[in-house]
């Protein structure tokens, strides 16, 4: 649906526009013919109901006469019986156009925007579409608002060229994590025959070069510009501190199985097939951490998932990942190798 409808309408017409391009996608578009139910008085239904085109009789069903909504009036600005369970039952009276809202997903929309729009009111700066864009990336929503603070002051801006390498393949631990506020890039890795193999595209909001951070190791890929841009660069102690430390969350043995006991979670095992093979925790399943970003798109968002690996390296890089797309992703904390020393059964 056009986006420009939806201003039309309360709530709606608080929105930024951004919100509201997520809204045109949340909507469903429902056609009415003549003497067609909509819902009925008593209905409970999960769904928020604007008139878009004709008009609709609201029948409270007490012998007075219908109240008439017609497209385009004061009336039809506001939500069909918003009220539950619903008062009245409504029935079209010409051909309608109805703009259908699943109730908590709106909502949750109109809270995250507003929010949204007040915290970067509260924070201090002179770039507030820069904080804006920042608040909205699912990467920071467990970031707590004093980490948020510090981040915006923190991140440094960078320009960058048309085939300029921002981090290089075997280069040293980084000092940096980026973000491309700006334009487009190109992750690539050289394999052991020389071949380099390009692993993904990125662009605004895309994060990189957690891994080496993280793991305290060498870089291992190249990220190279595709076109000019602009990146924001957090020093590596600024990234552990305000970034990775809310975003990868551990849970003790207990803690897990207490999860998994609650059918409410999911064991993933990061390690390379071949060490898999050789034995883990019983319910895992496999997605080594190098396929992760590829398959992650799969995971149920409404389960918790536990990452494991031998140490916790592995499975700390794939907690970020995870919770960089907005999934509630732990770690096992002390990994597999705790779990051995301690005597339990893997």
């Amino acid at each position: 649906m056009d986006s420009a409808l939806l201003p039309g309408f309360v709530p709606l017409n608080s929105l930024s526009g951004e919100a509201l391009s997520q809204a045109a996608e949340q909507v469903r578009e429902v056609p009415l013919a003549v003497g067609q139910t909509l819902f009925q008085r008593g209905d409970s239904d999960p769904t928020r109901y604007y008139l878009l085109a004709g008009q609709i009789a609201l029948d409270a069903g007490n012998g007075t006469p219908p109240l008439l909504i017609q497209a385009g009036s004061e009336a039809a600005r506001h939500p069909l019986a918003r009220l539950k369970p619903r008062h009245y039952s409504a029935v079209a009276q010409t051909p309608c156009r109805i703009a259908a809202f699943d109730e908590a997903a709106l909502d949750g929309l109109i809270a995250q925007d507003q929010t949204t729009a007040y915290e970067v009111m509260e924070f201090e700066g002179n770039d507030p579409y820069w904080m804006f864009d920042l608040l909205r990336n699912t990467a920071f929503a467990n970031v707590p608002p004093a980490n948020l603070r510090a981040l915006f002051e923190r991140f440094q801006p960078k320009p960058v060229k048309a085939g300029e390498v921002v981090v290089r393949q075997g280069d040293p631990i980084g000092d940096y994590y980026y973000l491309i506020r700006e334009g487009h890039a190109q992750v690539a890795r050289r394999n052991e025959a020389g071949q380099e193999l390009v692993l993904a595209k990125l662009g605004p909001g895309d994060g990189f070069g957690e891994e080496a951070l993280i793991a305290h190791a060498a870089r291992n890929a190249t990220v190279t510009m595709l076109g000019d841009g602009l990146v924001m660069c957090l020093s590596a102690a600024d990234f552990d501190t305000l970034l990775k430390e809310p975003l990868v969350r551990k849970a003790s043995p207990s803690e897990v199985m207490e999860l998994i006991r609650g059918g409410h979670a999911d064991l993933i095992d990061v390690r390379l097939t071949d060490e898999f093979k050789q034995g883990s925790l019983k319910g895992s399943f496999n997605i080594p951490l190098c396929l992760l970003r590829l398959k992650a798109g799969a995971l149920d968002s409404r389960r918790v998932h536990i990452l494991v690996c031998d140490s916790e390296r592995r499975s700390s890089i794939a907690a970020f990942i995870l919770a960089q797309r907005g999934l509630d992703a732990r770690v096992l904390a002390g990994g597999l190798d705790a779990l051995k020393q301690t005597g339990d059964k893997r």
